[in-house]
């Protein structure tokens, strides 16, 4: 088991479950370090004093709030363990919700509650069926890194899973970043549906970091004192064209298509309904410029040749008859 990040207990009601905080997520990221390009030296991080130049050790640093330029409000570690902070070691549920009404927006990192003791496992699990069976989420208070935060508890398969949220007030408004009105066709909304239709999968467990996988290989490679792999082909993606949104819709939903059934999937599309307001508008078809060959040349020329002549029989066969009749 991972080491815990904190230990506490969830406060519900008058029962008291003993938990440990376990990071639900793992970091797979490659990180790198700085070094000196002429003698590979490694560059380190130093803090250093702005007034005298002088590298501080961490006893030497202290914190403090800048109230205006050059003025700084010192606060020490004894004044903020006075603060007063009710769930400095307790997840207290305050409240239960639907899950529904949390904004996804508002989570800002999730960790496991694992029971901490034995005798923790009755009322963990009380807990754990009383949100299964309600179909609800558990909103709760706690305290984290010196402040108080905002919580929910959901349940994940047969374990706890706290939610880290950010408070009402730390969400920005998207109204000003949303578009102004645009005038959108019925048959343009249908086929963006269509495309939808087409992409939606199941389950998304199975994609991968191709990044760092090729990084890794990268990574090999030098440290083995290969040459760096070549890198994959990827599809050529035309860049800065502006196309007709049709039709860039419609290509979507034709290529979807094709990748649902080159991996044996089949995929649900609905028959689109004509527009009422407007007529459809057909996607302008691409034309592609044909290779003439040698043997393709000889045989147009043939089939002119042939066409002019029965152009000629018929123009005298006319003019026979002419005289004939008169």
């Amino acid at each position: 088991m991972p080491r815990p990040l904190w230990s506490g207990a969830i406060s519900f009601g008058l029962v008291t479950i003993p938990v440990k905080m376990i990071s639900a997520t793992e970091d797979h990221a490659i990180h790198f370090h700085q070094f000196h390009l002429s003698d590979m030296g490694r560059v380190r991080t130093r803090k250093v004093c702005d007034l005298d130049g002088e590298e501080l050790s961490q006893d030497e640093i202290g914190r403090g709030y800048e109230v205006a330029k050059d003025e700084t409000v010192p606060i020490s570690d004894e004044e903020l363990d006075q603060m007063p902070l009710p769930t400095a070691k307790a997840i207290e549920i305050v409240t239960f919700v639907d899950a529904d009404s949390i904004d996804p927006v508002r989570i800002a990192d999730s960790y496991y509650l694992a029971i901490g003791g034995q005798v923790a496992a009755k009322p963990y699990t009380l807990l754990r069926q009383a949100l299964e069976r309600s179909e609800k989420v558990a909103v709760a208070k706690f305290a984290w890194h010196g402040r108080e935060r905002l919580g929910m508890l959901q349940v994940r398969e047969e374990a706890i899973v706290l939610h880290v949220m950010h408070w009402p007030d730390e969400v920005r408004s998207p109204e000003s970043l949303a578009p102004k009105d645009v005038e959108l066709d019925e048959n343009e909304i249908e086929q963006a549906v269509q495309l939808t239709e087409t992409m939606a999968a199941d389950d998304i467990s199975g994609f991968r970091d191709h990044y760092r996988e090729a990084l890794e290989q990268l990574i090999e490679a030098k440290s083995e004192g290969k040459e760096a792999p070549e890198p994959a082909e990827d599809a050529e993606q035309e860049s800065g064209k502006i196309m007709d949104l049709m039709a860039a819709l419609n290509a979507s939903v034709e290529a979807a298509k094709e990748s649902r059934g080159a991996d044996g999937r089949d995929a649900t599309v609905h028959t689109m309904r004509p527009s009422k307001k407007a007529p459809a508008k057909k996607a302008p078809a691409r034309k592609t410029p044909a290779r003439k060959t040698a043997a393709g040349k000889s045989a147009a020329k043939k089939s002119a040749a042939k066409t002019s002549r029965a152009k000629t029989t018929t123009a005298g066969k006319t003019a026979a008859e002419k005289r004939s009749a008169s």
